[in-house]
């Protein structure tokens, strides 16, 4: 059993931690917004279509808005963003920013009304961690790079965090189906609406039309759908009833580096000294943050933006 834990733990690394790459080459013929809607209406129908035919029951009506509300956050706000800064931003460097999600978290439930205060521990993270944000992101004349980021790939990118935070913290008390993945479809199915609506009112589909998918595109597409929702989040969801909770949770950990690699090897994204000084900063920052004597809890749902 061992064994087959650390093989499902090393497939949920490397599955996770390549999406960020296999969004940049999904993108590179198809609009972001649309290409994400794409991708979480087929593994939606996918999850809730498996699920119905394994006697789940569909979601009530009131759990339908809760998880309306969830899965426009955190796909529509979350993975949207993130493919749409994908255009600007190399991959490796957004999952660095993205790994920071578990400190906007804290911020989120320390201004939410009944939310927990930070401890000492969570502020002295939150402070490196945004130090290791600036020092990949901040300006080439502070920073010393070589490398300029564009604003406004920055600006959605926090502002991924912000809705993935906002969707997560929301989650804990929702109303949602007693079947993980049941909810996850479903969320996946609304978050697609949201994806498809974005993407027509930015004018996504004018001029554009399917003829235009390159192969490379394609595949990326499909490897996002099956391998990256499906496989990637089967593996999760396998892991969670077989393997420690704080063993499952090092994909957080290990996913921007696997990102960032990738990245450098397979895109020729820039792999400069102050990549590799800001990526320790964050994951060391997250790591001090989620192990305090009452970490803040994430729920699985986060793990859909990847």
């Amino acid at each position: 059993m061992k064994t087959k834990i650390w093989l499902a733990l090393l497939a949920l690394y490397i599955v996770w931690g390549s999406t960020y790459l296999g969004i940049k080459i999904a993108i590179e013929t198809i609009p972001p917004f649309l290409h994400a809607g794409l991708r979480f209406l087929v593994s939606g129908l996918i999850l809730v279509l498996w699920q119905r035919a394994a006697g789940q029951k569909m979601p009530s009506r009131h759990q339908w808005s809760h998880l309306a509300i969830i899965g426009l956050l955190l796909l529509l706000g979350g993975n949207g963003l993130v493919a749409w800064a994908e255009q600007f931003i190399p991959s490796g460097v957004a999952a660095l920013v993205i790994a920071s999600q578990p400190a906007f978290l804290v911020i989120i439930e320390a201004l939410r009304p009944g939310g927990s205060n930070p401890t000492w521990r969570a502020v002295i993270g939150l402070l490196i961690g945004f130090a290791g944000i600036f020092i990949l992101l901040g300006p080439q004349s502070l920073t010393g790079s070589q490398h300029s980021f564009d604003g406004w790939g920055v600006a959605a990118l926090l502002g991924a965090c912000t809705f993935w935070g906002i969707g997560s913290t929301f989650s804990k008390g929702a109303d949602l189906p007693s079947s993980s993945l049941m909810a996850t479809g479903a969320e996946m199915l609304v978050g697609s609406i949201g994806l498809f609506l974005v993407s027509a009112l930015l004018g996504e589909w004018r001029g554009w039309s399917p003829m235009q998918i390159s192969a490379r595109s394609l595949y990326g597409l499909l490897y996002l759908i099956t391998v990256g929702s499906i496989v990637g989040f089967g593996s999760y969801i396998w892991l969670l009833k077989r393997a420690p909770l704080p063993l499952v949770s090092t994909y957080a950990y290990v996913n921007p580096i696997i990102a960032t690699l990738l990245g450098a090897w397979l895109g020729s994204e820039p792999l400069e000294p102050r990549i590799g000084l800001a990526a320790a900063i964050i994951i060391g920052a997250i790591i001090f943050i989620n192990t305090q004597a009452k970490p803040v809890k994430i729920r699985k749902e986060v793990a859909l933006a990847e």
